[in-house]
């Protein structure tokens, strides 16, 4: 089974951590947060992986050499010349990843306990094009999905800004959903992600509500494990804290 890890990113968020190296490189309780997402991959089954690089991409490149890259099948697909953002990023890896099975995408500052073979076989099983880890957290903007965890759009609470054009969004008639940070894609998605954008660039939650009416975009909201997202120092704090002292 085939994955993307998102590694690319500038980390803004985490300075001065990275001012001298790749937000994925950043470490959480002594280990790079990259090698923890390649490792936990890698127990779920995921072998063949593709990491993008960007911001401090030398380093990322350097520690997979050093580690052999972890015993794995690992690419790297290189966008120091311009960061693609993550539909982009996605379209720039087809070759790796386009083999007729579904993949994974992993985000390299999301840590989890959650099952990744599970999410990979659910989403086999439900016929969809993507399948999205979602969360009921609080937030400012929502995927909104109906009791079948079918994605018809997104809001903005804060604005009232809603998409796709025409949506119309009602109280309590959607699920209100954050994104997680992990999806399993099908390579049926593909056609549509080369004719989405007319810039290499671009952001894939837009192009998943975009593209809600026409393909099959379904919520994963399990139970019964435990997620960090670790872009901020805040939340980078409570993931050493939880690996420091795991259950």
């Amino acid at each position: 089974m085939k994955a993307m890890i998102f590694a690319a990113g500038m980390g803004t968020r985490l300075r001065p951590l990275t001012d001298n190296m790749p937000k994925a490189m950043v470490p959480v309780d002594g280990k790079p947060m990259l090698q923890r997402v390649i490792e936990n991959l890698s127990h779920y089954g995921f072998k063949d992986i593709i990491v993008n690089i960007h911001h401090f991409g030398d380093q990322i490149i350097d520690f997979l050499h050093e580690n052999n890259n972890f015993g794995l099948n690992i690419a790297v697909s290189d966008e120091r010349e311009q960061l693609l953002d993550t539909g982009g990023g996605i379209l720039a890896a087809k070759d790796f990843l386009n083999d007729g099975e579904p993949f994974i995408v992993h985000n390299a500052d999301i840590l989890s306990t959650l099952n990744l073979s599970e999410m990979y076989r659910h989403h086999c099983e439900s016929d969809a094009d993507a399948t999205l880890l979602v969360k009921s957290r609080k937030t400012e903007r929502y995927l909104l999905f109906d009791e079948k965890n079918h994605l018809h759009g997104w809001i903005n609470k804060r604005t009232g800004e809603t998409r796709p054009c025409g949506f119309r969004f009602s109280n309590h008639e959607y699920q209100e959903f954050a994104f997680g940070g992990i999806h399993v894609i099908s390579p049926s998605v593909f056609n549509a992600l080369e004719s989405y954008s007319e810039e290499p660039k671009f952001s894939i939650t837009p192009f998943y509500i975009d593209k809600c009416r026409e393909l099959n975009i379904l919520g994963y909201n399990p139970t019964g494990y435990d997620w960090f997202d670790i872009g901020k120092p805040e939340t980078l704090a409570l993931a050493n804290q939880y690996f420091q002292n795991p259950k």
